[in-house]
Protein backbone atom coordinates (compact mmCIF):
# COMPACT_ATOMS: atom_id res chain seq x y z
CA UNK A 1 0.00 0.00 0.00
CA UNK A 2 1.48 3.53 -0.72
CA UNK A 3 2.48 5.94 1.70
CA UNK A 4 0.36 9.19 1.83
CA UNK A 5 2.84 11.85 2.86
CA UNK A 6 0.18 14.81 3.87
CA UNK A 7 2.61 17.12 4.78
CA UNK A 8 3.98 16.92 1.49
CA UNK A 9 -0.06 17.19 0.14
CA UNK A 10 -0.12 20.79 1.71
CA UNK A 11 3.74 21.85 1.07
CA UNK A 12 4.68 21.87 4.47
CA UNK A 13 7.52 19.73 6.51
CA UNK A 14 7.10 18.11 9.63
CA UNK A 15 8.32 20.90 11.61
CA UNK A 16 5.25 23.39 10.85
CA UNK A 17 2.94 24.10 13.82
CA UNK A 18 -0.95 24.33 13.73
CA UNK A 19 -1.01 27.97 12.27
CA UNK A 20 0.75 26.87 9.20
CA UNK A 21 -0.65 24.26 8.96
CA UNK A 22 -4.69 26.01 8.91
CA UNK A 23 -3.54 28.69 6.57
CA UNK A 24 -2.26 25.77 3.65
CA UNK A 25 -5.32 24.47 4.17
CA UNK A 26 -7.47 27.23 3.85
CA UNK A 27 -5.32 28.44 0.79
CA UNK A 28 -4.74 25.26 -1.29
CA UNK A 29 -8.70 24.20 -0.51
CA UNK A 30 -9.85 27.56 -2.59
CA UNK A 31 -7.59 26.84 -5.01
CA UNK A 32 -8.50 23.26 -5.67
CA UNK A 33 -12.42 23.56 -4.84
CA UNK A 34 -14.59 21.58 -7.20
CA UNK A 35 -17.21 24.75 -7.50
CA UNK A 36 -13.76 26.41 -9.15
CA UNK A 37 -12.72 22.99 -10.91
CA UNK A 38 -15.95 22.04 -12.72
CA UNK A 39 -15.75 18.16 -14.36
CA UNK A 40 -11.95 18.64 -13.19
CA UNK A 41 -10.93 14.93 -12.03
CA UNK A 42 -7.07 15.48 -10.75
CA UNK A 43 -8.73 18.77 -8.89
CA UNK A 44 -11.47 16.46 -7.24
CA UNK A 45 -8.78 14.27 -6.39
CA UNK A 46 -6.18 17.26 -4.79
CA UNK A 47 -9.26 18.19 -2.91
CA UNK A 48 -9.92 15.14 -1.50
CA UNK A 49 -6.30 14.60 -0.62
CA UNK A 50 -6.67 18.10 0.85
CA UNK A 51 -9.29 17.32 3.24
CA UNK A 52 -7.64 14.33 4.46
CA UNK A 53 -4.62 15.35 5.57
CA UNK A 54 -5.85 18.48 6.79
CA UNK A 55 -8.29 16.09 8.93
CA UNK A 56 -5.50 14.35 10.50
CA UNK A 57 -2.69 17.01 10.92
CA UNK A 58 -4.62 19.89 12.45
CA UNK A 59 -5.82 17.18 15.28
CA UNK A 60 -2.72 16.68 17.77
CA UNK A 61 -3.63 13.03 18.82
CA UNK A 62 -4.11 12.05 15.23
CA UNK A 63 -1.14 13.58 13.94
CA UNK A 64 0.96 11.77 16.57
CA UNK A 65 0.06 8.51 15.40
CA UNK A 66 0.62 9.45 11.79
CA UNK A 67 4.05 10.33 12.48
CA UNK A 68 4.45 6.84 14.05
CA UNK A 69 2.09 4.94 11.85
CA UNK A 70 2.01 6.70 8.65
CA UNK A 71 -1.55 5.97 6.58
CA UNK A 72 -1.97 3.43 8.34
CA UNK A 73 -2.70 5.73 11.85
CA UNK A 74 -6.25 4.86 11.96
CA UNK A 75 -5.90 1.04 13.30
CA UNK A 76 -2.71 1.72 15.53
CA UNK A 77 -4.77 0.63 18.81
CA UNK A 78 -5.57 -2.62 16.66
CA UNK A 79 -1.76 -3.19 15.96
CA UNK A 80 -0.41 -2.51 19.27
CA UNK A 81 -2.88 -4.78 20.63
CA UNK A 82 -1.44 -7.07 18.07
CA UNK A 83 1.84 -6.51 18.84
CA UNK A 84 1.45 -7.35 22.21
CA UNK A 85 -0.20 -10.61 20.94
CA UNK A 86 2.00 -12.28 19.12
CA UNK A 87 4.88 -10.95 21.43
CA UNK A 88 8.42 -11.23 18.87
CA UNK A 89 6.70 -8.92 16.54
CA UNK A 90 7.36 -6.12 19.07
CA UNK A 91 11.30 -6.76 18.11
CA UNK A 92 10.94 -6.65 14.23
CA UNK A 93 9.22 -3.00 14.45
CA UNK A 94 12.56 -1.51 13.77
CA UNK A 95 12.37 -3.56 10.44
CA UNK A 96 8.41 -2.62 9.73
CA UNK A 97 8.90 1.33 9.71
CA UNK A 98 11.78 3.15 9.13
CA UNK A 99 12.60 6.95 8.31
CA UNK A 100 9.13 8.00 7.39
CA UNK A 101 8.40 4.77 4.95
CA UNK A 102 4.89 3.82 5.85
CA UNK A 103 5.28 0.75 3.51
CA UNK A 104 6.36 -1.95 5.96
CA UNK A 105 3.67 -1.33 8.41
CA UNK A 106 1.19 -1.07 5.48
CA UNK A 107 2.36 -4.89 4.67
CA UNK A 108 2.06 -6.12 8.37
CA UNK A 109 -1.62 -4.01 8.38
CA UNK A 110 -2.61 -5.93 5.36
CA UNK A 111 -1.12 -9.29 6.68
CA UNK A 112 -2.80 -8.70 9.73
CA UNK A 113 -6.47 -7.97 8.49
CA UNK A 114 -6.90 -9.41 5.57
CA UNK A 115 -8.71 -11.84 4.23
CA UNK A 116 -6.22 -14.89 4.47
CA UNK A 117 -5.13 -13.74 8.03
CA UNK A 118 -6.22 -12.78 11.73
CA UNK A 119 -4.41 -12.67 15.11
CA UNK A 120 -4.88 -14.19 18.66
CA UNK A 121 -7.10 -16.95 17.32
CA UNK A 122 -9.46 -14.64 14.80
CA UNK A 123 -8.73 -17.22 11.87
CA UNK A 124 -10.31 -15.61 8.94
CA UNK A 125 -12.22 -13.17 10.34
CA UNK A 126 -11.82 -9.32 9.53
CA UNK A 127 -11.48 -6.56 11.45
CA UNK A 128 -13.68 -3.65 10.60
CA UNK A 129 -12.94 -0.02 10.64
CA UNK A 130 -14.56 3.45 10.39
CA UNK A 131 -13.96 5.72 7.56
CA UNK A 132 -12.18 8.90 7.65
CA UNK A 133 -13.53 11.90 8.89
CA UNK A 134 -13.00 14.73 6.27
CA UNK A 135 -13.45 18.74 6.23
CA UNK A 136 -14.86 21.22 4.28
CA UNK A 137 -15.69 24.57 3.70
CA UNK A 138 -18.72 26.82 3.02
CA UNK A 139 -19.44 30.47 1.84
CA UNK A 140 -21.83 31.58 2.87
CA UNK A 141 -23.77 35.80 2.51
CA UNK A 142 -25.22 37.50 5.36
CA UNK A 143 -28.66 37.17 3.80
CA UNK A 144 -28.15 33.70 3.01
CA UNK A 145 -27.23 32.44 6.74
CA UNK A 146 -30.81 34.81 7.73
CA UNK A 147 -32.63 32.26 6.24
CA UNK A 148 -33.01 28.34 6.44
CA UNK A 149 -32.33 27.21 3.26
CA UNK A 150 -30.87 23.92 1.31
CA UNK A 151 -27.40 23.88 -0.64
CA UNK A 152 -25.91 21.70 -2.59
CA UNK A 153 -22.43 21.04 -2.02
CA UNK A 154 -19.64 19.43 -4.16
CA UNK A 155 -17.56 17.51 -1.31
CA UNK A 156 -14.58 15.20 -2.46
CA UNK A 157 -16.49 14.87 -6.28
CA UNK A 158 -19.79 13.57 -4.73
CA UNK A 159 -22.57 16.35 -4.16
CA UNK A 160 -24.26 16.50 -0.94
CA UNK A 161 -27.88 18.25 -0.28
CA UNK A 162 -27.92 19.77 3.15
CA UNK A 163 -29.97 22.00 5.06
CA UNK A 164 -28.39 25.32 6.49
CA UNK A 165 -30.06 26.54 9.62
CA UNK A 166 -30.85 30.22 9.65
CA UNK A 167 -28.81 32.12 12.02
CA UNK A 168 -25.49 29.68 11.94
CA UNK A 169 -22.32 31.35 12.95
CA UNK A 170 -19.46 32.35 11.21
CA UNK A 171 -16.93 29.97 11.87
CA UNK A 172 -19.37 27.41 12.96
CA UNK A 173 -19.41 24.06 12.26
CA UNK A 174 -21.71 21.24 11.77
CA UNK A 175 -21.47 17.50 11.55
CA UNK A 176 -22.81 15.41 8.42
CA UNK A 177 -22.87 11.82 9.50
CA UNK A 178 -21.86 8.70 6.81
CA UNK A 179 -20.55 11.50 4.24
CA UNK A 180 -17.20 11.28 5.09
CA UNK A 181 -14.62 8.08 3.68
CA UNK A 182 -15.75 4.65 3.36
CA UNK A 183 -15.73 2.52 6.34
CA UNK A 184 -13.59 -0.96 6.04
CA UNK A 185 -14.83 -4.07 5.73
CA UNK A 186 -18.48 -3.28 6.81
CA UNK A 187 -17.06 -0.41 8.80
CA UNK A 188 -19.43 2.66 9.13
CA UNK A 189 -18.60 5.40 7.03
CA UNK A 190 -16.92 8.36 8.55
CA UNK A 191 -18.72 11.76 8.96
CA UNK A 192 -17.98 15.62 7.14
CA UNK A 193 -17.25 18.42 9.37
CA UNK A 194 -18.41 21.40 7.41
CA UNK A 195 -17.04 25.08 8.76
CA UNK A 196 -19.05 27.81 7.53
CA UNK A 197 -17.74 31.33 6.36
CA UNK A 198 -19.85 34.31 6.21
CA UNK A 199 -19.18 36.86 4.11
CA UNK A 200 -19.55 40.53 5.19
CA UNK A 201 -22.59 42.39 4.21
CA UNK A 202 -22.47 46.11 2.44
CA UNK A 203 -24.96 47.42 4.99
CA UNK A 204 -24.97 45.20 7.78
CA UNK A 205 -22.62 44.59 10.08
CA UNK A 206 -23.71 41.02 12.64
CA UNK A 207 -22.96 40.99 16.25
CA UNK A 208 -24.12 37.52 17.75
CA UNK A 209 -27.57 38.01 17.09
CA UNK A 210 -28.34 41.95 16.40
CA UNK A 211 -27.43 43.76 13.39
CA UNK A 212 -25.70 46.98 13.19
CA UNK A 213 -26.57 49.52 10.29
CA UNK A 214 -25.67 53.11 9.41
CA UNK A 215 -27.68 55.02 7.50
CA UNK A 216 -27.80 58.94 6.17
CA UNK A 217 -30.17 61.52 7.62
CA UNK A 218 -30.61 64.77 5.71
CA UNK A 219 -30.44 67.77 8.25
CA UNK A 220 -33.96 68.94 7.85
CA UNK A 221 -35.57 65.88 8.81
CA UNK A 222 -32.59 65.24 11.71
CA UNK A 223 -33.80 68.81 13.20
CA UNK A 224 -37.65 68.77 12.27
CA UNK A 225 -38.36 65.24 12.58
CA UNK A 226 -40.11 63.30 10.05
CA UNK A 227 -39.88 59.69 9.04
CA UNK A 228 -37.44 57.45 7.11
CA UNK A 229 -38.05 54.31 5.18
CA UNK A 230 -34.58 51.83 5.64
CA UNK A 231 -34.15 48.35 4.77
CA UNK A 232 -34.16 45.54 7.35
CA UNK A 233 -33.43 41.34 6.11
CA UNK A 234 -37.26 40.66 6.64
CA UNK A 235 -38.14 44.09 4.48
CA UNK A 236 -38.57 47.51 4.78
CA UNK A 237 -39.96 49.00 7.34
CA UNK A 238 -40.79 53.09 8.50
CA UNK A 239 -39.01 54.49 11.43
CA UNK A 240 -40.10 58.06 12.83
CA UNK A 241 -37.32 60.35 13.62
CA UNK A 242 -37.73 62.37 16.28
CA UNK A 243 -37.14 66.47 15.76
CA UNK A 244 -33.61 67.09 17.08
CA UNK A 245 -32.20 63.98 16.30
CA UNK A 246 -28.25 64.24 16.70
CA UNK A 247 -25.56 62.82 14.49
CA UNK A 248 -24.54 59.46 15.66
CA UNK A 249 -27.76 58.93 17.52
CA UNK A 250 -28.65 55.54 17.71
CA UNK A 251 -31.98 53.66 17.56
CA UNK A 252 -33.12 49.85 18.40
CA UNK A 253 -35.38 48.21 16.11
CA UNK A 254 -36.51 45.10 18.65
CA UNK A 255 -36.94 41.77 16.58
CA UNK A 256 -35.54 43.06 13.44
CA UNK A 257 -31.97 41.47 14.02
CA UNK A 258 -30.38 38.19 13.34
CA UNK A 259 -31.99 34.76 13.78
CA UNK A 260 -31.33 32.98 17.07
CA UNK A 261 -29.80 29.92 15.61
CA UNK A 262 -32.44 26.59 16.13
CA UNK A 263 -34.53 28.87 18.19
CA UNK A 264 -37.69 29.23 15.53
CA UNK A 265 -39.59 32.55 15.97
CA UNK A 266 -36.72 33.87 18.09
CA UNK A 267 -34.29 37.07 17.02
CA UNK A 268 -31.96 39.35 17.67
CA UNK A 269 -32.27 43.02 17.38
CA UNK A 270 -31.32 46.05 14.69
CA UNK A 271 -29.13 49.13 16.09
CA UNK A 272 -29.76 51.61 13.46
CA UNK A 273 -27.12 54.69 13.83
CA UNK A 274 -28.13 58.14 11.91
CA UNK A 275 -25.28 59.95 9.87
CA UNK A 276 -26.45 63.10 9.43
CA UNK A 277 -25.41 64.85 5.94
CA UNK A 278 -24.55 68.65 5.87
CA UNK A 279 -26.55 70.39 2.63
CA UNK A 280 -24.37 71.14 -0.19
CA UNK A 281 -24.58 73.59 -3.07
CA UNK A 282 -26.65 75.88 -1.09
CA UNK A 283 -28.65 78.85 -2.56
CA UNK A 284 -28.56 82.49 -1.69
CA UNK A 285 -31.47 82.46 -0.27
CA UNK A 286 -30.62 79.33 1.66
CA UNK A 287 -27.70 81.01 3.22
CA UNK A 288 -29.44 83.70 4.59
CA UNK A 289 -31.74 81.57 5.99
CA UNK A 290 -28.90 79.64 7.75
CA UNK A 291 -27.48 83.40 8.56
CA UNK A 292 -30.92 84.05 9.93
CA UNK A 293 -30.81 80.90 12.19
CA UNK A 294 -27.38 81.65 13.73
CA UNK A 295 -28.18 85.02 15.09
CA UNK A 296 -31.71 84.02 16.15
Amino acid sequence: MPFVDYYQILGLDKSADEKAIKNAYRKLARKYHPDLNPNDKEAEKKFQQLNEANEVLSDPEKRKKYDKYGENWQHSEEYERARQARGSAGQQQGQWYSGGDAGGFSDFFESMFGSSSGFGGGGSRQARFRGQDYQAEANLTLRDAYETHKQTLTVNGKNIRITVPAGIENGQTIKIAGHGGKGSNGGPDGDLFLTFTIQPDEKFRRSGNDLHYKVDLDLYTAILGGELVIETLSGKVKLPIKPETQNGSMVRLKGKGFPVYKKEGQFGDLYVTFDIKIPTNLTDRQKELFTELSKS
